[in-house]
């Protein structure tokens, strides 16, 4: 059945987020600072990983090269500027004010933050689109069968540090996979390789502005940079150099 990848997605968030929460109600804040600080840094380090997989080329001599600049700086660029004209950044804000206001959760000072921050972590990237177009064609629901269980290891951990606001993060899940399952014959077209090697790169770079906004504080505005990821698509059908 279409849709149950996304199924098993939300439901491994919801545990992750279920077992964070017990098991940061045992710790004191100094220990949820270590560990959200740990978490950031893992989150970095994710990003730089996946972004230097797409952008390095090794020669037939083994010489290292890089691709992709062009469609990076272009896309961000142009993506940005829609984000920040869009406010983005805000609306998602405003949603998880509304969240926070219908679960009762008005003490929670880091619920907004904790939404924000994980549903940008675990949103972001090929695997959920890839993931969501199998699931919708082919009932293949083992690329989001793997993620749920990164996204539960991951929600765990933030959710320890940052709240249950970080449970929540299983509702944008839910919404763009199961958008993308039901549309899949539509989108399948959109997706050829350099397409989805263009997502993974902007998507990699995006969450490494995630584990930067954990270990420094708030200094990006990651969520108006979301636009990006559809300009790294069309720039895919663009003839222009990568």
């Amino acid at each position: 059945m279409a849709g149950i990848g996304t199924l098993m997605n939300v439901a491994g968030i919801i545990a992750g987020g279920l077992f964070g929460m017990i098991f940061g109600k045992k710790m004191t804040k100094r220990y949820q600072d270590t560990l959200m600080m740990a978490n950031g840094v893992c989150v970095l380090f994710i990003g730089i990983a996946g972004t230097l997989q797409k952008m390095i080329t090794v020669g037939e001599n083994g010489e290292l090269g890089s691709t992709g600049t062009m469609m990076m700086i272009g896309s961000f660029a142009v993506g940005s500027l829609i984000g920040e004209w869009m406010d983005m950044e805000r609306r998602m804000e405003q949603f998880g004010e509304w969240l926070k206001v219908k679960t009762g959760s008005e003490g929670d000072a880091s619920f907004v933050e904790g939404f924000v921050t994980a549903s940008l972590t675990v949103c972001i990237g090929a695997m959920a689109v890839v993931g969501a177009i199998q699931d919708g064609i082919a009932g293949d629901y083992s690329v989001l069968a793997a993620k749920a269980v990164l996204d539960l290891i991951i929600v765990m951990i933030m959710t320890a540090s940052m709240g249950k606001g970080c449970i929540f993060s299983a509702i944008p899940v839910g919404l763009f996979q199961w958008a993308v399952t039901f549309l899949a014959r539509l989108i399948e077209t959109l997706m050829t390789e350099q397409a989805l090697d263009n997502l993974s790169l902007t998507g990699s770079i995006m969450i490494f502005c995630v584990g930067l906004n954990l270990v420094w504080g708030k200094k990006v505005k990651v969520a108006n940079m979301l636009p990006t990821l559809v300009m790294a698509v069309i720039w895919a059908f663009l003839p222009i150099s990568a």
